[in-house]
């Protein structure tokens, strides 16, 4: 029996436009109905239970769907999805996918109960994501690699990121650089990770393992590690933290232990949160587009549901944010003999 993808397949359009010409959806073009009829007739297809199911009806909503609601990251991610939502007519539904199978998140997204979603969580499985996208569901997975029909892809280029921060340690003159990263499995951590790696190596420098810790993307974990370094009884010359949020706890750990930044040693974090310009000192940092990868996500699917071809993957640039975090190696060196 032909099914949904073979009439798409016959006729040359994505199995999400064949269901809308199929079910008198005005989302395609009068030639392009025609042209998925004559391939339905020529296949003798008939709708079944499982085709039906295929059939969505318009919310005019959109799904945001986040590990966490919580932090001072997201932020700026949501306000650039809402901007390009309410300019389009639709509503935003903002969802935490805490608890897993189970979680609200991931009923939104196996009932088709939204028009399209943007995926920022890693506990949402790579299973989910493709049975979610049957159908035709534009999904937009940000910071992760999901191939499938239906699932496009945004991200931060987040090696070149680490690539710059550690980089511009080293032309700072600092030759004995930390990294202290999130957790072992987030796609982001893995590429600033590769980044600072291939700007240590482009400048013939030893990688210490003692030196790089793992922390968890939050501030108390950034503290916890920092306070780890310390005891250890010998600290490097500067330290990459994998997000600011982490550098900030690390700041309170060197204060509580009389440790100065950026005179004894100097930091530099990734995101540009809006903190990251008010501590003290102000906190060198790699910006992340995070109201841009919001905006054109959305977009993305607008586009999709219009029936118009997109690329399947899009990287956005960093930017290095240069403030008070960050001396001189020398300059630290006679500052922190005093």
């Amino acid at each position: 029996m032909a099914t949904i993808k073979d009439v798409a397949r016959v006729a040359g359009v994505a199995v999400s436009t064949a269901s809308y010409a199929l079910n008198n959806n005005g989302r395609v073009s009068q030639k392009t109905k025609q042209k998925v009829e004559e391939a339905a007739k020529q296949l003798n297809y008939r709708k079944n239970g499982i085709a039906s199911d295929l059939k969505r009806t318009k919310t005019n909503t959109i799904a945001l769907i986040l590990s966490d609601l919580s932090g001072p990251f997201y932020s700026e991610l949501i306000k650039g999805v809402q901007d390009i939502t309410t300019a389009n007519g639709y509503d935003l539904i903002a969802c935490s996918s805490i608890g897993g199978k189970q979680s609200t998140a991931v009923k939104f997204l196996m009932e088709k109960r939204v028009d399209g979603a943007i995926i920022l969580a890693n506990n949402i499985s790579d299973k989910i994501t493709l049975q979610a996208s049957q159908g035709g569901l534009p999904l937009v997975v940000l910071d992760r690699n999901v191939q499938g029909e239906h699932v496009y892809h945004v991200e931060v280029d987040n090696e070149d990121g680490g690539f710059k921060a550690t980089e511009f340690l080293i032309n700072k003159g600092h030759r004995q650089i930390s990294y202290i990263g999130g957790p072992v499995d987030s796609y982001d951590n893995k590429k600033r990770l590769i980044g600072y790696q291939k700007a240590l190596r482009k400048n013939n420098l030893f990688e210490h393992s003692k030196w790089n810790l793992q922390g968890d993307f939050t501030r108390e974990g950034g503290y916890r590690a920092t306070k780890l370094l310390i005891a250890q009884g010998e600290l490097p010359s500067a330290i990459f933290y994998g997000n600011d949020e982490m550098a900030i706890g690390g700041m309170q750990a060197f204060k509580e232990n009389q440790i100065r930044v950026p005179e004894d040693i100097s930091i530099i974090g990734f995101d540009d949160i809006q903190l990251a310009e008010f501590v003290t000192p102000s906190l060198t940092t790699i910006k992340q587009p995070k109201y841009e990868v919001g905006a054109l996500s959305v977009h993305l699917i607008f586009q999709l549901l219009e029936g118009k071809q997109i690329n399947e993957q899009y990287k956005l640039p960093t930017e290095l944010v240069v403030r008070e975090s960050v001396v001189l190696a020398q300059e630290r060196q006679s500052i922190g003999s005093r």
